[in-house]
Protein backbone atom coordinates (compact mmCIF):
# COMPACT_ATOMS: atom_id res chain seq x y z
CA UNK A 1 0.00 0.00 0.00
CA UNK A 2 1.50 3.29 -1.00
CA UNK A 3 1.86 5.97 1.59
CA UNK A 4 1.77 9.64 0.61
CA UNK A 5 3.77 12.01 2.82
CA UNK A 6 2.40 15.54 3.00
CA UNK A 7 4.77 18.47 2.80
CA UNK A 8 4.39 22.15 3.63
CA UNK A 9 6.26 24.83 1.74
CA UNK A 10 8.99 26.86 3.39
CA UNK A 11 8.80 30.07 1.43
CA UNK A 12 9.08 32.93 3.96
CA UNK A 13 12.65 34.22 4.02
CA UNK A 14 14.85 31.81 2.09
CA UNK A 15 14.73 28.67 0.05
CA UNK A 16 16.69 26.22 2.19
CA UNK A 17 18.08 22.75 1.54
CA UNK A 18 15.93 20.12 3.22
CA UNK A 19 14.43 16.79 2.16
CA UNK A 20 11.15 16.90 0.32
CA UNK A 21 8.72 14.77 -1.60
CA UNK A 22 5.89 12.36 -1.77
CA UNK A 23 6.59 8.87 -0.48
CA UNK A 24 4.40 6.39 -2.32
CA UNK A 25 6.04 3.23 -1.00
CA UNK A 26 8.01 3.21 2.26
CA UNK A 27 7.03 4.88 5.53
CA UNK A 28 10.19 6.52 6.75
CA UNK A 29 11.75 9.59 5.15
CA UNK A 30 15.08 10.50 6.76
CA UNK A 31 15.90 13.88 8.30
CA UNK A 32 18.87 15.84 6.98
CA UNK A 33 20.99 18.31 8.88
CA UNK A 34 23.93 20.62 8.19
CA UNK A 35 22.60 21.49 4.76
CA UNK A 36 24.08 24.30 2.63
CA UNK A 37 22.21 27.61 2.37
CA UNK A 38 20.17 28.59 -0.65
CA UNK A 39 21.80 30.76 -3.27
CA UNK A 40 20.71 34.42 -3.55
CA UNK A 41 19.28 33.76 -7.00
CA UNK A 42 16.94 31.07 -5.69
CA UNK A 43 15.67 33.58 -3.13
CA UNK A 44 15.24 36.17 -5.87
CA UNK A 45 13.69 33.88 -8.47
CA UNK A 46 11.14 31.98 -6.40
CA UNK A 47 7.81 33.76 -6.39
CA UNK A 48 6.71 34.35 -2.77
CA UNK A 49 3.37 33.27 -1.42
CA UNK A 50 0.46 35.51 -2.29
CA UNK A 51 0.37 38.54 -0.07
CA UNK A 52 4.13 38.66 0.46
CA UNK A 53 6.30 41.19 -1.30
CA UNK A 54 8.12 39.89 -4.36
CA UNK A 55 11.86 40.48 -4.60
CA UNK A 56 13.07 43.11 -7.07
CA UNK A 57 13.53 41.99 -10.67
CA UNK A 58 17.30 42.32 -10.84
CA UNK A 59 20.22 40.17 -11.87
CA UNK A 60 21.94 38.45 -8.97
CA UNK A 61 25.30 36.79 -8.60
CA UNK A 62 26.15 33.21 -7.81
CA UNK A 63 27.77 32.63 -4.40
CA UNK A 64 30.65 30.31 -3.73
CA UNK A 65 29.44 26.79 -3.14
CA UNK A 66 31.19 23.95 -1.40
CA UNK A 67 32.83 21.23 -3.45
CA UNK A 68 31.03 17.90 -2.99
CA UNK A 69 32.83 14.99 -1.42
CA UNK A 70 34.71 12.74 -3.83
CA UNK A 71 33.25 9.56 -2.35
CA UNK A 72 29.65 8.57 -3.12
CA UNK A 73 27.16 9.81 -0.57
CA UNK A 74 25.83 7.44 2.04
CA UNK A 75 22.16 7.46 2.89
CA UNK A 76 21.46 8.68 6.40
CA UNK A 77 18.65 6.21 6.88
CA UNK A 78 16.59 3.55 5.17
CA UNK A 79 14.47 6.11 3.34
CA UNK A 80 13.19 5.59 -0.18
CA UNK A 81 15.08 6.62 -3.30
CA UNK A 82 14.11 10.15 -4.29
CA UNK A 83 12.96 10.44 -7.89
CA UNK A 84 12.66 13.79 -9.68
CA UNK A 85 10.85 14.38 -12.98
CA UNK A 86 11.89 17.10 -15.43
CA UNK A 87 9.38 17.94 -18.18
CA UNK A 88 9.15 20.53 -20.93
CA UNK A 89 10.14 21.59 -24.41
CA UNK A 90 13.41 22.80 -25.96
CA UNK A 91 14.71 24.77 -22.98
CA UNK A 92 14.21 21.77 -20.73
CA UNK A 93 16.07 19.75 -23.35
CA UNK A 94 18.84 22.33 -23.09
CA UNK A 95 20.76 24.03 -25.91
CA UNK A 96 23.80 25.27 -24.02
CA UNK A 97 26.91 23.85 -25.67
CA UNK A 98 29.48 22.58 -23.18
CA UNK A 99 32.06 25.04 -24.52
CA UNK A 100 30.03 27.85 -22.94
CA UNK A 101 30.75 26.45 -19.48
CA UNK A 102 34.04 28.33 -19.70
CA UNK A 103 32.00 31.51 -19.27
CA UNK A 104 31.04 30.39 -15.76
CA UNK A 105 34.70 30.50 -14.79
CA UNK A 106 35.27 33.98 -16.21
CA UNK A 107 33.70 35.77 -13.22
CA UNK A 108 34.82 35.28 -9.61
CA UNK A 109 31.25 35.12 -8.32
CA UNK A 110 30.36 32.15 -10.54
CA UNK A 111 33.71 30.40 -10.92
CA UNK A 112 33.13 28.18 -7.85
CA UNK A 113 30.03 26.70 -9.52
CA UNK A 114 32.18 25.50 -12.41
CA UNK A 115 34.19 23.39 -9.97
CA UNK A 116 31.01 21.46 -9.24
CA UNK A 117 30.68 20.62 -12.92
CA UNK A 118 34.27 19.84 -13.89
CA UNK A 119 37.18 17.84 -12.54
CA UNK A 120 40.49 19.52 -11.69
CA UNK A 121 41.85 18.65 -15.13
CA UNK A 122 38.91 20.39 -16.86
CA UNK A 123 37.08 17.24 -17.95
CA UNK A 124 33.34 17.00 -17.26
CA UNK A 125 32.53 15.62 -13.84
CA UNK A 126 30.40 12.48 -13.66
CA UNK A 127 27.97 12.53 -10.76
CA UNK A 128 28.47 9.15 -9.12
CA UNK A 129 25.29 9.43 -7.05
CA UNK A 130 22.92 10.91 -9.64
CA UNK A 131 21.31 8.66 -12.23
CA UNK A 132 19.21 9.85 -15.14
CA UNK A 133 16.92 8.48 -17.82
CA UNK A 134 16.11 10.94 -20.58
CA UNK A 135 13.92 10.79 -23.69
CA UNK A 136 13.11 13.40 -26.32
CA UNK A 137 16.57 14.89 -26.70
CA UNK A 138 17.82 12.44 -29.32
CA UNK A 139 16.77 11.45 -32.80
CA UNK A 140 13.25 10.20 -32.01
CA UNK A 141 10.52 10.89 -29.49
CA UNK A 142 11.20 7.76 -27.46
CA UNK A 143 14.95 7.32 -27.91
CA UNK A 144 16.37 6.92 -24.42
CA UNK A 145 19.72 7.82 -22.93
CA UNK A 146 20.49 6.78 -19.37
CA UNK A 147 23.34 6.44 -16.93
CA UNK A 148 25.19 8.59 -14.40
CA UNK A 149 24.57 12.30 -14.80
CA UNK A 150 27.17 14.37 -16.65
CA UNK A 151 27.26 16.73 -19.64
CA UNK A 152 25.58 15.51 -22.81
CA UNK A 153 22.01 15.12 -21.55
CA UNK A 154 20.89 18.25 -23.38
CA UNK A 155 19.61 18.37 -26.95
CA UNK A 156 21.70 15.94 -29.00
CA UNK A 157 22.03 17.92 -32.24
CA UNK A 158 25.32 19.81 -32.53
CA UNK A 159 26.23 18.84 -29.00
CA UNK A 160 27.31 17.95 -26.48
CA UNK A 161 24.94 20.27 -24.64
CA UNK A 162 23.42 20.69 -21.21
CA UNK A 163 20.02 21.72 -19.95
CA UNK A 164 18.90 22.41 -16.38
CA UNK A 165 19.38 18.73 -15.46
CA UNK A 166 23.11 18.97 -14.74
CA UNK A 167 23.13 21.50 -11.91
CA UNK A 168 19.67 20.36 -10.83
CA UNK A 169 21.14 16.93 -10.15
CA UNK A 170 24.28 18.30 -8.51
CA UNK A 171 22.43 20.55 -6.08
CA UNK A 172 19.53 18.22 -5.45
CA UNK A 173 21.99 15.49 -4.47
CA UNK A 174 23.73 17.97 -2.16
CA UNK A 175 20.38 18.71 -0.55
CA UNK A 176 19.30 15.15 0.18
CA UNK A 177 22.80 13.74 0.75
CA UNK A 178 22.06 10.44 -0.92
CA UNK A 179 21.72 9.00 -4.44
CA UNK A 180 18.89 10.34 -6.55
CA UNK A 181 17.22 9.44 -9.84
CA UNK A 182 16.15 11.96 -12.50
CA UNK A 183 13.60 11.12 -15.19
CA UNK A 184 13.69 13.71 -17.96
CA UNK A 185 11.10 13.93 -20.73
CA UNK A 186 11.51 16.93 -23.03
CA UNK A 187 10.70 17.54 -26.68
CA UNK A 188 11.40 20.68 -28.67
CA UNK A 189 8.64 22.79 -30.16
CA UNK A 190 5.76 21.40 -28.09
CA UNK A 191 2.74 23.24 -26.72
CA UNK A 192 0.70 22.79 -23.59
CA UNK A 193 -2.54 23.61 -25.40
CA UNK A 194 -2.13 20.57 -27.68
CA UNK A 195 0.99 18.40 -27.28
CA UNK A 196 1.12 18.23 -23.47
CA UNK A 197 -2.61 18.80 -23.03
CA UNK A 198 -3.77 16.79 -20.00
CA UNK A 199 -6.88 14.58 -20.11
CA UNK A 200 -9.03 16.65 -17.74
CA UNK A 201 -8.57 19.77 -19.90
CA UNK A 202 -10.81 18.17 -22.50
CA UNK A 203 -10.39 18.43 -26.27
CA UNK A 204 -8.83 21.44 -27.96
CA UNK A 205 -11.67 23.74 -29.03
CA UNK A 206 -11.48 26.32 -31.77
CA UNK A 207 -12.13 29.80 -30.44
CA UNK A 208 -14.47 32.21 -32.21
CA UNK A 209 -11.63 34.08 -33.94
CA UNK A 210 -10.27 30.82 -35.34
CA UNK A 211 -13.69 29.70 -36.58
CA UNK A 212 -14.21 32.96 -38.42
CA UNK A 213 -10.74 33.10 -39.95
CA UNK A 214 -10.56 29.43 -40.93
CA UNK A 215 -14.06 29.52 -42.41
CA UNK A 216 -13.07 32.47 -44.60
CA UNK A 217 -10.21 30.36 -45.96
CA UNK A 218 -12.51 27.43 -46.67
CA UNK A 219 -11.05 25.17 -43.98
CA UNK A 220 -13.04 22.02 -43.19
CA UNK A 221 -13.52 22.69 -39.47
CA UNK A 222 -14.71 19.19 -38.62
CA UNK A 223 -11.66 17.63 -40.25
CA UNK A 224 -9.39 20.20 -38.62
CA UNK A 225 -10.73 19.35 -35.16
CA UNK A 226 -10.53 15.61 -35.88
CA UNK A 227 -6.86 15.94 -36.86
CA UNK A 228 -6.24 18.09 -33.80
CA UNK A 229 -7.79 15.46 -31.57
CA UNK A 230 -5.29 12.87 -32.82
CA UNK A 231 -2.35 15.10 -31.83
CA UNK A 232 -3.81 16.28 -28.54
CA UNK A 233 -2.09 14.97 -25.43
CA UNK A 234 0.42 12.78 -27.25
CA UNK A 235 3.41 14.08 -25.29
CA UNK A 236 1.55 14.05 -22.01
CA UNK A 237 0.96 10.34 -22.56
CA UNK A 238 4.58 9.73 -23.61
CA UNK A 239 5.76 11.49 -20.46
CA UNK A 240 3.58 9.44 -18.12
CA UNK A 241 4.38 6.21 -19.92
CA UNK A 242 8.14 6.77 -19.69
CA UNK A 243 8.01 7.68 -16.01
CA UNK A 244 6.06 4.50 -15.29
CA UNK A 245 8.46 2.47 -17.43
CA UNK A 246 11.47 3.68 -15.44
CA UNK A 247 9.74 3.25 -12.08
CA UNK A 248 8.73 -0.26 -13.09
CA UNK A 249 12.36 -1.34 -13.43
CA UNK A 250 14.58 1.19 -11.66
CA UNK A 251 17.58 -1.14 -11.61
CA UNK A 252 17.76 -0.92 -15.39
CA UNK A 253 18.75 2.73 -14.96
CA UNK A 254 20.21 2.72 -11.44
CA UNK A 255 21.78 -0.71 -10.79
CA UNK A 256 22.32 0.02 -7.09
CA UNK A 257 18.64 0.60 -6.37
CA UNK A 258 17.32 -1.32 -3.36
CA UNK A 259 13.67 -2.32 -3.88
CA UNK A 260 13.32 -2.86 -0.13
CA UNK A 261 13.81 0.86 0.40
CA UNK A 262 11.31 1.76 -2.32
CA UNK A 263 11.12 5.15 -4.00
CA UNK A 264 9.30 8.43 -3.64
CA UNK A 265 8.28 10.90 -6.31
CA UNK A 266 9.99 13.87 -4.70
CA UNK A 267 9.14 16.55 -7.23
CA UNK A 268 8.40 17.58 -10.82
CA UNK A 269 9.81 20.58 -12.69
CA UNK A 270 7.89 22.02 -15.64
CA UNK A 271 9.88 24.25 -18.03
CA UNK A 272 7.92 25.06 -21.20
CA UNK A 273 6.10 27.88 -22.90
CA UNK A 274 7.50 29.30 -26.11
CA UNK A 275 5.10 27.47 -28.43
CA UNK A 276 2.09 28.66 -26.44
CA UNK A 277 3.28 32.22 -26.05
CA UNK A 278 3.89 32.55 -29.77
CA UNK A 279 0.60 31.02 -30.91
CA UNK A 280 -1.52 33.93 -32.13
CA UNK A 281 -4.36 31.61 -33.18
CA UNK A 282 -4.89 29.84 -29.87
CA UNK A 283 -4.35 33.13 -28.03
CA UNK A 284 -5.55 35.79 -30.52
CA UNK A 285 -5.30 38.72 -28.08
CA UNK A 286 -1.70 38.08 -27.05
CA UNK A 287 -0.32 40.71 -24.71
CA UNK A 288 -3.68 42.00 -23.50
CA UNK A 289 -4.52 41.51 -19.82
CA UNK A 290 -5.87 37.98 -19.35
CA UNK A 291 -4.96 36.93 -22.89
CA UNK A 292 -3.24 33.78 -21.63
CA UNK A 293 -5.77 32.80 -18.97
CA UNK A 294 -6.42 29.55 -20.84
CA UNK A 295 -2.79 28.59 -20.37
CA UNK A 296 -3.14 29.00 -16.60
CA UNK A 297 -6.25 26.81 -16.64
CA UNK A 298 -4.62 24.03 -18.67
CA UNK A 299 -1.43 24.15 -16.57
CA UNK A 300 -3.51 23.70 -13.42
CA UNK A 301 -5.20 20.70 -15.03
CA UNK A 302 -1.76 19.35 -15.96
CA UNK A 303 -0.61 19.53 -12.34
CA UNK A 304 -3.73 17.75 -11.09
CA UNK A 305 -3.62 15.07 -13.79
CA UNK A 306 0.06 14.20 -13.55
CA UNK A 307 -0.27 13.82 -9.80
CA UNK A 308 -3.29 11.59 -10.27
CA UNK A 309 -1.76 9.50 -13.05
CA UNK A 310 1.44 8.94 -11.06
CA UNK A 311 -0.44 8.28 -7.78
CA UNK A 312 1.33 11.19 -6.09
CA UNK A 313 -1.40 13.68 -5.10
CA UNK A 314 0.92 15.99 -3.14
CA UNK A 315 4.02 15.74 -5.32
CA UNK A 316 5.90 19.08 -5.13
CA UNK A 317 5.75 20.93 -8.44
CA UNK A 318 8.00 23.71 -9.77
CA UNK A 319 6.91 25.94 -12.65
CA UNK A 320 9.90 27.31 -14.53
CA UNK A 321 8.50 30.62 -15.76
CA UNK A 322 9.94 31.67 -19.11
CA UNK A 323 12.60 34.35 -18.85
CA UNK A 324 14.30 34.66 -22.22
CA UNK A 325 16.54 37.77 -22.26
CA UNK A 326 15.81 38.52 -18.62
CA UNK A 327 13.26 40.98 -17.16
CA UNK A 328 11.34 42.76 -19.91
CA UNK A 329 11.95 46.09 -18.15
CA UNK A 330 15.64 45.71 -19.01
CA UNK A 331 15.27 44.71 -22.63
CA UNK A 332 17.12 46.60 -25.40
CA UNK A 333 15.11 48.91 -27.70
CA UNK A 334 14.72 46.38 -30.54
CA UNK A 335 12.81 44.02 -28.23
CA UNK A 336 10.48 46.53 -26.58
CA UNK A 337 7.58 45.78 -28.91
CA UNK A 338 7.36 42.25 -27.48
CA UNK A 339 7.33 43.15 -23.79
CA UNK A 340 3.56 42.98 -23.32
CA UNK A 341 3.36 39.52 -24.87
CA UNK A 342 6.24 38.10 -22.84
CA UNK A 343 5.17 39.87 -19.66
CA UNK A 344 1.56 38.71 -19.82
CA UNK A 345 2.56 35.13 -20.63
CA UNK A 346 4.99 35.00 -17.73
CA UNK A 347 2.27 36.23 -15.40
CA UNK A 348 -0.08 33.52 -16.68
CA UNK A 349 2.51 30.83 -15.96
CA UNK A 350 3.24 32.07 -12.45
CA UNK A 351 -0.46 32.52 -11.68
CA UNK A 352 -1.00 28.75 -11.52
CA UNK A 353 1.16 28.61 -8.40
CA UNK A 354 -1.12 31.13 -6.70
CA UNK A 355 -4.23 28.94 -6.88
CA UNK A 356 -5.42 28.08 -3.35
CA UNK A 357 -5.50 24.33 -4.07
CA UNK A 358 -1.74 24.39 -4.75
CA UNK A 359 -0.70 26.38 -1.70
CA UNK A 360 2.45 24.91 -0.21
CA UNK A 361 3.30 22.43 -2.95
CA UNK A 362 3.53 24.41 -6.20
CA UNK A 363 6.19 27.10 -6.67
CA UNK A 364 6.98 29.38 -9.62
CA UNK A 365 10.63 30.17 -10.39
CA UNK A 366 11.16 33.31 -12.46
CA UNK A 367 14.02 32.36 -14.74
CA UNK A 368 14.25 35.96 -15.97
CA UNK A 369 16.06 36.72 -12.72
CA UNK A 370 18.71 34.13 -13.54
CA UNK A 371 19.71 35.59 -16.90
CA UNK A 372 23.10 37.18 -17.49
CA UNK A 373 22.08 40.65 -18.62
CA UNK A 374 25.54 41.38 -19.98
CA UNK A 375 24.91 38.67 -22.57
CA UNK A 376 21.68 40.41 -23.57
CA UNK A 377 23.57 43.65 -24.06
CA UNK A 378 26.22 41.89 -26.14
CA UNK A 379 23.55 40.05 -28.14
CA UNK A 380 22.02 43.44 -28.95
CA UNK A 381 25.43 44.70 -30.10
CA UNK A 382 25.88 41.64 -32.27
CA UNK A 383 22.52 42.37 -33.91
CA UNK A 384 23.87 45.82 -34.86
CA UNK A 385 26.86 44.15 -36.50
CA UNK A 386 24.57 41.76 -38.38
CA UNK A 387 22.43 44.65 -39.61
CA UNK A 388 25.54 46.45 -40.83
CA UNK A 389 26.70 43.28 -42.58
CA UNK A 390 23.33 42.87 -44.27
CA UNK A 391 23.48 46.44 -45.56
CA UNK A 392 26.96 45.87 -47.02
CA UNK A 393 25.87 42.72 -48.81
CA UNK A 394 23.43 44.79 -50.84
CA UNK A 395 26.28 47.03 -51.97
CA UNK A 396 27.39 45.35 -55.21
CA UNK A 397 30.31 47.75 -55.61
CA UNK A 398 32.22 45.99 -52.81
CA UNK A 399 33.99 42.67 -53.16
CA UNK A 400 33.43 39.91 -50.58
CA UNK A 401 36.86 40.61 -49.09
CA UNK A 402 36.10 44.33 -48.77
CA UNK A 403 32.76 43.57 -47.14
CA UNK A 404 34.35 41.22 -44.60
CA UNK A 405 37.06 43.74 -43.78
CA UNK A 406 34.53 46.51 -43.15
CA UNK A 407 32.37 44.21 -41.01
CA UNK A 408 35.33 43.23 -38.86
CA UNK A 409 36.35 46.86 -38.50
CA UNK A 410 32.81 47.78 -37.43
CA UNK A 411 32.67 44.82 -35.04
CA UNK A 412 35.75 46.11 -33.22
CA UNK A 413 34.13 49.55 -33.00
CA UNK A 414 30.99 48.07 -31.41
CA UNK A 415 32.64 45.56 -29.07
CA UNK A 416 35.61 45.90 -26.77
CA UNK A 417 38.00 42.94 -27.05
CA UNK A 418 36.84 41.69 -23.65
CA UNK A 419 33.17 41.91 -24.65
CA UNK A 420 33.83 40.07 -27.87
CA UNK A 421 35.51 37.24 -25.99
CA UNK A 422 32.66 37.00 -23.47
CA UNK A 423 30.08 36.88 -26.25
CA UNK A 424 31.93 34.25 -28.25
CA UNK A 425 32.59 32.06 -25.22
CA UNK A 426 29.29 32.57 -23.42
CA UNK A 427 26.71 32.03 -26.17
CA UNK A 428 25.98 29.16 -28.53
CA UNK A 429 22.35 29.45 -29.65
CA UNK A 430 19.39 31.73 -30.23
CA UNK A 431 17.66 34.12 -27.85
CA UNK A 432 14.67 31.79 -27.45
CA UNK A 433 17.12 29.15 -26.18
CA UNK A 434 18.55 31.45 -23.53
CA UNK A 435 21.37 32.24 -25.97
CA UNK A 436 22.65 28.70 -25.47
CA UNK A 437 24.37 29.93 -22.31
CA UNK A 438 25.81 27.31 -19.98
CA UNK A 439 26.01 29.94 -17.26
CA UNK A 440 22.29 30.68 -17.48
CA UNK A 441 21.31 26.99 -17.69
CA UNK A 442 23.48 26.22 -14.67
CA UNK A 443 21.80 28.94 -12.64
CA UNK A 444 18.35 27.77 -13.68
CA UNK A 445 19.02 24.13 -12.79
CA UNK A 446 20.32 25.09 -9.39
CA UNK A 447 17.34 27.36 -8.72
CA UNK A 448 14.93 24.54 -9.62
CA UNK A 449 16.68 22.24 -7.15
CA UNK A 450 16.65 24.83 -4.41
CA UNK A 451 12.99 25.60 -4.98
CA UNK A 452 12.08 21.93 -4.59
CA UNK A 453 14.32 21.61 -1.57
CA UNK A 454 12.53 24.61 -0.10
CA UNK A 455 9.27 22.69 -0.12
CA UNK A 456 10.43 20.59 2.84
CA UNK A 457 8.22 18.56 5.15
Amino acid sequence: MRRIALYAAVMSVAVCFVGCGTAPQKDRVPDYTEVPPASPEAKAAVVPEKGKEAPPSVEVSDPAVAKPADAPAKAEGPGPLKVYILVGQSNMQGHAHVRTLDHIGMAPETAPMLKEMRNADGTPRVCEDVWISSIGCGGSDEEEKHGRLSVGYGAARRGPKIGPELTFGIYMRKAVKEPILIIKTAWGGKSLHTDFRPPSAGPYRLNEWQRQQYSKKGTDLEKWEADKAKATGRYYRLMVAHVKKVLGDIRRVYPGYDPERGYELAGLVWFQGWNDMGDSHTYPNRGAPGSYDKYTEVLAAFIRDVRRDLSAPEMPFVIGVMGNSGPVSQWPPEQKRYTSIHGEFRRAQARAAELPEFKGNVVAVLTERLFDMQLVELWSKNNRVKAFEGKLRRDKSLSREEQRARVEKYRLEVFTPEELEIYRVGTSNFEFHYLGSGKVMARIGRAFAEALAGMGR
